[in-house]
Order: structure tokens, then C-alpha cells, then sequence
């Protein structure tokens, strides 16, 4: 539980007693972070397996969060009377167990993982394995707040998306909604903290230092989530996607080449951007292309477009990815969920 000296900010009495599950990671220890620093969420407990015992701001002295993790105890039902709403920063295939059993003692649930952010559970087994919570899967709400607000609006449990499909997405809604998404290439440049808390040579010093190199160009797993939305937005199109580490810690760039269904100019195309996202809190429509140093430690989604010689469209989505490509989302969407302004406690 809390460190019993830790005064947290608050304004008044909270909407919510929050707790965070998986805060050593990077997405976890932000996201308690974000609910320590809110006028409305109250932080009651902040959990981890591998580092309880520590405490939030030894890990991570940035934040200046003073909460000790303790390990989680779904079996202590006068802990789990104490919280209204979780957020889990657990792996892809062990956040679903976790989100069963905390839905079952009717608390609200935001996933930073995939467990639920797919549709078709054939998919999900085909990226993922086997579902820990089979009864529960296809119950989430999809966490992309610009697409599916009014859904998230009361919601019980919702899939954050990741932070790929966040950048692509919205980098591409505008066109999508109006059925002009044929065909689609997306590069994607991320940070290295897209990799988590690990000691993988890929990510050393000595590997990334000067250096930029493309993954899993055969298949990511983020792809059929974005084919996903593409399609509930009304184009179904194909997308190629290839992901690329570059030697920054935080921020990640979408390029999108769209073939389109029809001829777009390029002052409709900038057009249609600016009218659809003209009232979206954290998503500006840019007048040239993104960079990420803009955005760090935002919950902003930068896009802009382009047409080129060819008639193909260029899109471009830019986000922090532990930011607006997970906990800071998350935290908008509990928002909403909560029937708090989205924008609350967010910059």
C-alpha cells in the first residue's frame, strides 16, 4: 500500500481509488505517475511481483512518485473493497487473469496490454496464444478515445491499443472514414523504451548508439489491429507494416502511404484532417510533418497530410508511445469511463 508519509495532490474528495498493477515497468510506472500527480484519481496502491519491497521513485526518480510496490493479492477481498478502478500494466497473455478477477469483484478495469484489444479470438491466437480469460475476451471497449468515445463513456473494461496502432490510426481515421483507404504501407520508427524494462542486447547502448534497425518485417503483431480499425472505420484495407528501433528512449513516428479509392488533393485531403480533429483535445493537425521532440512527455498526437505526385497519400501520426501509446490513453479513457473530463489530469 502506500507509504503512509505520501501526501498525494489531491482536489477535494476522488472520483476513484485507483490501483496500478505492473508499476516497475515503464507504461506502469507512468501510468501511476499520471493517477499520483490527477485532482480526481486517488493512487491506494501500486503493485509488482519482481520489485515489491521498492519503491516507485528508487526506480524511476523522474516521476517522484513515493509509493512503495507491495505484490498483488487477488485473493484479499478487503484490499480489493478498497479500489474502484485498475489500470494493468501486464504482459500480452497475463494481463487477462488479472483483469477477470478484478472485474469479478465489479472493479472498472483499463488493459495497457492486447489481451483485448482484438475481435476475432482465432486472431488473437495466432499473435498471442491461448486467451487467459476466454469468457471474458470481445468485451473490452477498444481504448482509441478519438474513434470509439461514446463506447468508453461508463465502459467496465477497456483495451488501451498500442501504441503502433494509435499513431497509424489516427494518422489515417480521416481518410478511413470516408472510404478512401485502398491499400497502406506503414514505416514506424519507435524509442527503445517500445521494448520495456529489458536486457536484451537489442536494446543495449552499445547496439543503438548511432544505429536504427527495422524488426519483425515478416509480421508484427500490431498489424491485424490496425487492419481491425481500418475496417470499422470503413476502409478495409490491406496494410504492410514494418516497425524500426532508433536510438531515442521515448517517441514514435508513423509514416503512412495510402493508396486511395478515389483522387484526393492535397488541399481537401488537409482539409478533411482539420474539420474531423478540430475539436480533439490532444490530437493537432500539423502544417508539415511531426517530430517527436515536440511531443515527449505529452498525451498529444501530432498528424499531418500529404498527397503526392503519385495521388498516394502520406500521413503522418506522431506520439510519445509510453505517453499517448499507453498509460496517458489509458488514463484518458478511465476519464471517461469515470464521467470525468477526458482532459483531466493529462497535458
Amino acid at each position: 500500500m502506500l507509504d503512509l508519509d505520501a501526501k498525494q495532490p489531491l482536489s477535494g474528495e476522488p472520483a476513484a481509488r485507483v490501483l496500478v498493477a505492473g508499476a516497475n515497468g515503464f507504461t506502469g510506472a507512468l501510468a501511476a505517475k499520471i493517477v499520483w500527480d490527477h485532482p480526481r484519481l486517488e493512487l491506494v496502491a501500486a503493485t509488482s511481483r519482481s520489485d515489491a519491497g521498492k519503491r516507485i521513485d528508487q526506480l524511476y526518480p523522474r516521476y517522484r512518485v513515493p509509493v512503495e510496490l507491495t505484490e498483488l493479492d487477488l485473493d484479499d477481498a478487503d484490499f480489493l473493497d478498497g479500489i474502484d478502478a485498475a489500470i494493468v500494466a501486464y504482459p500480452h497473455g497475463a494481463a487477462a487473469p488479472t483483469d477477470a478477477a478484478l472485474r469479478a469483484a465489479g472493479i472498472k478495469v483499463v488493459d495497457l496490454s492486447a489481451d483485448f484489444r482484438l475481435r476475432d479470438i482465432d486472431t488473437y491466437e495466432r499473435w498471442y496464444g491461448t486467451h487467459g480469460a476466454p469468457d471474458l475476451f470481445g468485451k473490452g471497449v477498444y481504448g482509441l478515445t478519438e474513434v470509439h468515445r461514446e463506447e468508453l463513456r461508463g465502459a467496465d473494461l477497456v483495451a488501451t491499443p498500442g501504441c503502433y496502432p494509435t499513431a497509424t490510426v489516427l494518422a489515417l481515421a480521416p481518410l478511413a472514414e470516408e472510404g478512401l483507404v485502398a491499400d497502406v504501407a506503414v514505416a514506424a520508427f519507435q524509442g527503445t523504451s517500445g521494448y520495456g524494462r529489458s536486457t536484451d542486447d537489442v536494446v543495449h547502448l552499445s547496439s543503438m548508439a548511432e544505429n536504427a534497425f527495422p524488426y519483425k518485417t515478416e509480421g508484427h503483431r500490431h498489424r491485424p489491429e490496425i487492419e481491425q480499425e481500418l475496417a470499422g472505420l470503413g476502409s478495409a484495407a490491406t496494410v504492410s507494416f514494418v516497425p524500426a528501433l532508433i536510438p531515442i528512449d521515448q517517441g514514435e513516428l508513423a509514416t503512412c502511404f495510402a493508396e486511395l479509392t478515389e483522387p484526393v488533393g492535397k488541399d481537401a485531403a488537409q482539409a478533411l484532417y482539420r474539420e474531423r480533429y478540430a475539436n480533439e483535445p490532444f490530437v493537432r493537425v500539423l502544417d508539415g510533418p511531426p517530430n517527436l521532440r515536440a511531443l515527449r512527455d505529452t498525451n498529444e498526437c501530432h498528424v499531418y497530410v500529404t498527397i503526392d505526385e503519385h495521388g498516394r497519400a502520406m500521413a503522418f501520426g506522431a506520439i510519445d508511445n509510453i505517453w499517448k501509446g499507453a498509460a496517458g490513453q489509458g488514463v484518458q479513457n478511465l476519464n471517461l469511463m469515470l464521467g470525468l473530463d477526458e482532459t483531466e489530469g493529462l497535458r
